[in-house]
């Protein structure tokens, strides 16, 4: 039997988000919040993934402090080489880093994680999904080294958690 409200919390976060936007809880309002925190997801439930195979959380915990740690060693690093860029020249480069990780929700999850560290961007995936293309802001090591420290720090623990 399926259920009426599919997604309760999302139902009555998009309810919330409805009144706290429009800043009124008149009638009218209260009304079109529930409706549209009823209707939404209902017509939107296909475009929703599947959920994922998740497991070890403690891994998912340490993944989670480390990649908030590299946030912020990577945003200062980021901010010295704009700041000194006039006396030194950041190393931009592209590097390949071959990939284990075929998993969707890790692959998404590797993404998220390389756009939210400064001076990293996802570049491009192989249509096989066996290499990785990332534009690296500064790099003082050579490709064959960044992508051994970037595939120890982030593919191997996703690898622990989707696969």
């Amino acid at each position: 039997m399926r259920r009426w409200v599919q997604s309760p919390l999302l139902s009555a976060a998009l309810a919330v988000m409805w009144l706290a936007l429009n800043r009124s809880v008149s009638m009218g309002h209260v009304l079109l919040a529930v409706l549209l925190g009823l209707v939404l997801p209902l017509l939107l439930s296909p475009l929703r993934p599947t959920p994922g195979p998740m497991r070890r959380p403690m891994v998912v915990l340490r993944l989670v402090l480390r990649v908030g740690a590299d946030v912020v060693v990577s945003a200062l690093q980021v901010g010295r080489g704009v700041l000194t860029a006039h006396r030194r020249e950041p190393r931009a480069r592209f590097v390949l880093i071959p990939l284990e990780l075929r998993d969707l929700h890790g692959l998404a999850a590797l993404a998220v994680i390389t756009t939210v560290v400064p001076g990293t961007v996802w570049a491009e995936l192989a249509p096989d999904r066996s290499a990785l293309l990332l534009h690296v802001f500064d790099v003082d090591t050579d490709d064959a080294e960044f992508a051994a420290h970037f595939k120890a720090r982030y593919e191997r623990p996703l690898l622990e958690i989707f696969q």
